[in-house]
């Protein structure tokens, strides 16, 4: 029997996010070396985020990376017997209201700056 869920692996995604770039303990999560390359100032904020079966998708925001314009992301996340087993992302600029072809931002109810 499994011990995952679709409610539980949300849980883990949103702390393994939250414990790797906003509060950047590498301890915690030293599988995840990767993180130590980005700039201090990186934050994540999460919009959305689904479960369906194994998979759970986040929908968030990365700032602070000394980049132009922050980081709109799809991040795709599958489980395997209640462990993370796999991750994809889908990352974009976020626009800003000039190049919003909706109208509508892409994160959350207000532009960019």
């Amino acid at each position: 029997m499994s011990n995952s869920s679709p409610e539980r692996n949300k849980a883990i995604v949103l702390e393994a996010f939250e414990t790797l770039f906003n509060k950047r303990d590498y301890v915690a999560a030293e599988l995840f070396n990767l993180v130590r390359s980005v700039p201090e100032t990186l934050h994540y904020e999460n919009q959305l985020i689904i479960a369906e079966g194994d998979y759970v998708i986040a929908h968030g925001r990365f700032t602070g990376m000394g980049r132009p314009a922050a980081w709109i992301a799809a991040d795709v996340i599958r489980f395997e017997n209640g462990v993370l087993k796999e991750h994809w992302d889908v990352l974009q600029d976020e626009a800003t209201k000039a190049e919003s072809v909706s109208g509508l931002p892409m994160f959350g109810d207000k532009f960019p700056k």
